[in-house]
């Protein structure tokens, strides 16, 4: 009898060579063999050449998802964000700055005022920054004297005094920019504070109250995070190809960018190849992301062009209408796939960008070839995401809108889409809504846990084991057909509750 009677699924290479262009759903893995625990699973990976991440997790550039706050957390965790671009370039660079001089998985932006001035309303109080700091000139790089906290201000009987009269005068209330959560809750039970300000060369960087140090410490431990040479954080950010964005670039250098994508929604263009050539000739130390692109030819190109990483998917993501209305794209799962398939060759990561809906997909798209993946959806309803949350039919959500939304372009992002000189703007994007999801220092470390196990199952201890058991045909697919989707997912149920964590 024939031993490929009893051969299960297809090897990778002829999965993905019928010419049907698969999603992550499309697919699934066949189980191996496993000899290790799931506690061996490593998931350390490469954002690109030279950035080395701890997590294989990339925040998306995109203005309802990745600024200061999301890039810190993110690196806290060991992953990396990118600062999205639809902003002026001073902007950016004062986020990426704003990342570089934190520690702690934390942002405020702390009001300064002089012991002479006087608080008349309480708009300079809010929910982010519950302190005045008071400081010898009112700035946040002059001596530190004291601070004013909104809930004793609040019961002030006369409103009209000056802060020096009533402030808390700082005796042991600054630590180090350095400290980490540890320190700063040692040092807080030490001197019994419940609030710090971190400082760094004399200047204020944050207000760090005690309830967030508590809360952050019950979530899953931290890492080291994703420290550069130099101890501060890494993070990315987008840049365009257009003549002005060499502007942005220097300053993005100038504020200690770790690395740039270039963010074009079809990345095989004579201006992103361009722009490749000049960031490598200016700046050749620095890391350069190159895509968008879905096919072998496109990769190709870009590679050839120097870059340092590649940007895999168009039109796969939630709020993504590029392939309705340009007919053009791939599915998320065959564009990871043949596009690791050639960047692997020449030492190229590839981030797996787009279709990312839980922790099954991350494993796909790791396994596929992927070095890294992308999030929009996964992470835009979390706490660190922009914007604010709003109740929605009776739901905590907040906004998440495409690149390619009408919104988004008239803030600048038409030239992601080659479009910002066109009389006519063609949305190739929506705005919508997501839950709230919490913080995700809490939710990337569960998510973290499942893809290991993810990768236990199939009997690897590592992207690099991951990627050997496929092209070695050791590892098995099969297409899911409709109902086996189904089957796969909760059904048959009346109700069901359902947790993430």
């Amino acid at each position: 009898m024939s031993a490929s009677i009893f051969e299960d699924g297809f090897s990778s290479d002829r999965l993905f060579n019928q010419g049907y262009s698969y999603t992550y759903d499309d697919v699934i893995y066949l189980p191996h063999y496993i000899d290790f625990p799931t506690d061996s699973v490593h998931l350390a990976s490469n954002l690109s050449r030279r950035v080395p991440l701890s997590i294989p997790c990339v925040s998306s550039p995109m203005d309802t998802v990745t600024e200061s706050h999301m890039a810190i957390s993110m690196a806290a965790l060991g992953g990396i964000g990118i600062i999205h671009s639809n902003l002026t370039s001073s902007e950016q660079a004062h986020m990426v700055r704003s990342v570089k001089s934190r520690r702690v998985p934390l942002l405020s932006s702390p009001v300064f005022k002089s012991p002479s001035d006087r608080i008349q309303s309480d708009d300079v109080f809010d929910a982010s920054n519950p302190y005045v700091l008071v400081t010898e000139s009112g700035s946040p790089n002059s001596k530190l004297l004291g601070y004013v906290a909104g809930k004793d201000w609040v019961k002030l009987g006369d409103k009209e005094v000056k802060i020096y009269d009533y402030m808390v005068n700082c005796t042991d209330f600054t630590v180090p920019w350095s400290y980490d959560l540890g320190a700063i809750g040692e040092y807080m039970e030490e001197k019994k504070r419940d609030v710090v300000a971190t400082v760094r060369d004399n200047e204020v960087v944050d207000v760090v109250a005690k309830e967030e140090v508590e809360r952050i410490k019950g979530y899953p431990k931290l890492g080291v995070g994703t420290v550069g040479p130099d101890g501060t954080w890494r993070v990315g950010a987008a840049i365009g190809t257009r003549e002005s964005d060499k502007e942005r670039l220097e300053e993005l250098v100038k504020a200690g960018v770790d690395a740039v994508v270039l963010d074009s929604s079809q990345g095989n263009s004579i201006y992103q190849i361009e722009m490749i050539k000049y960031v490598k000739k200016m700046y050749s130390s620095l890391d350069v992301v190159g895509g968008n692109v879905v096919t072998v030819s496109q990769a190709q190109n870009l590679i050839q062009a120097g870059v340092d990483g590649l940007r895999v998917g168009m039109g796969s993501g939630s709020i993504c209408t590029t392939q309705e209305v340009c007919a053009v794209g791939r599915g998320q799962a065959t564009a990871v796939y043949k596009v690791a398939s050639i960047a692997s060759q020449s030492g190229v990561p590839v981030i797996a960008d787009g279709g990312i809906s839980n922790s099954g997909h991350i494993v796909k798209a790791l396994v596929l070839g992927a070095s890294t993946v992308m999030m929009g959806s996964f992470l835009a309803g979390s706490t660190e995401a922009p914007g604010v949350f709003v109740y929605q039919n009776g739901r905590r959500v907040k906004k998440y809108r495409g690149m390619g939304s009408l919104e988004a372009m008239t803030k600048g992002s038409d030239q992601r889409y080659l479009g910002d000189t066109a009389k006519l703007k063609i949305a190739q994007g929506v705005v919508g809504a997501v839950a709230d999801k919490g913080s995700v220092l809490k939710f990337i470390p569960y998510t973290m846990q499942a893809v290991k196990q993810g990768f236990q199952d199939l009997g690897a201890s590592s992207l690099q084991s991951a990627h050997d058991l496929l092209k070695s045909s050791v590892l098995r697919l099969e297409v899911r057909t409709g109902a086996a989707q189904v089957e796969g997912g909760v059904h048959g149920l009346v109700s069901y509750e359902k947790k993430s964590f």
